[in-house]
């Protein structure tokens, strides 16, 4: 049992927010177990800030800062991390929440690195939806290899989105100040994975739980379900990195090069619709014969676009659980 001078540090980087971050800070200022929970206004330009300072229940738990400028989720989640000191880190998006006892059930045993329970995916029309009583499930329990968590970020046509990515584990200070691991300032998509798969490449042990402990509230317009060009690109460079740099087993240096040619077919089929987009067809014709090594991307990218529609989709629930198991009636 992990004893309660352990206490835990939330993290909840936000920009404009200001809807949902009074429930995040309320549901994490309500788990015994948080000793700390610090904002990083990230250059709103509405009133998250004002908000934010209205949650807090004057145990002198609640910190907020702001940021002038928006500088990204790496680098708010960096600075929070610095001007920290619990044991623990906890990242909580700004527009999820907590279900009451998530952490009771995650730091019952103490043989990990990193700690993860199950998330309910929550449609944003679902009423009460921090209210509700997620299901409860077998205690069941793993952990994660190298391979299994970037196999469970490469996501397949047709099939509901479950990437292990989403997963959000509570982390050790220790771990990560031991290998110098902190978020890549330059990622805004991906940055979770990356700094897990260093993690993990540096002997992290994952724990996996089946309990739920997370709601994430799944809205059109989120700021995770948006990304540039660019962030394509400085994912999959980043997985290069981590070839470059880490030691690695052939499986997991080929899982590694799946991801990365994942990733880059992704950006490849954007870069062209950019450039047909800016120059028309002529234009994006253009740019794909100067990037002939790109066009069996581009190619299964129209193809699987184009063909989207006769493919059935998995039907929409108001809410699901990312990790499959028996719930418990």
């Amino acid at each position: 049992m992990v004893s309660g001078s352990q206490p835990i540090c939330v993290i909840i980087a936000a920009k404009n927010a200001s809807d949902t971050i009074d429930i995040a800070i309320r549901s994490a200022l309500a788990e015994p177990e948080v000793g700390e929970v610090v904002v990083i206004d990230d250059g709103s330009t509405d009133k998250t800030s004002d908000v934010a300072h209205r949650a807090d229940d004057a145990t002198a738990r609640l910190r907020v800062v702001r940021f002038d400028v928006n500088r990204g989720p790496s680098a708010a989640r960096n600075h929070a991390i610095s001007i920290s000191s619990a044991p623990l880190i906890s990242i909580l998006d700004a527009d999820d929440f907590f279900f009451r006892g998530r952490f009771a059930a995650m730091l019952a045993d103490d043989d990990w690195d990193l700690v993860a329970d199950n998330i309910a995916f929550i449609q944003q029309s679902f009423p009460g939806a921090s209210s509700m009583q997620p299901a409860r499930f077998e205690p069941q329990a793993g952990f994660l290899s190298l391979v299994e968590f970037v196999e469970g970020n490469i996501s397949r046509p047709g099939v509901e989105r479950g990437e292990t990515g989403f997963l959000k584990p509570v982390i050790r200070r220790a771990f990560l100040d031991k290998h110098a691991l902190r978020y890549d300032e330059a990622l805004r998509l991906g940055e979770d994975y990356e700094l897990y798969v260093r993690a993990l490449a540096a002997g992290a042990r994952y724990k996996v739980i089946r309990h739920c402990g997370y709601g994430a509230i799944v809205r059109g317009n989120s700021l995770s379900g948006r990304h540039r060009t660019e962030d394509l690109r400085l994912l999959y460079e980043a997985d290069r990195a981590i070839l470059a740099s880490c030691r690695l087993s052939p499986e997991e240096t080929a899982i590694l090069r799946e991801h990365e040619k994942h990733i880059r077919a992704k950006f490849e089929l954007r870069h062209f619709l950019d450039a047909k987009k800016e120059s028309g067809m002529g234009g994006a014709l253009s740019h794909a014969l100067s990037r002939l090594p790109a066009l069996p991307a581009i190619a299964r990218g129209i193809w699987s676009d184009k063909t989207a529609r006769f493919r059935k989709s998995p039907p929409v629930r108001d809410v699901r659980y990312l990790l499959q198991g028996t719930p418990i009636s």
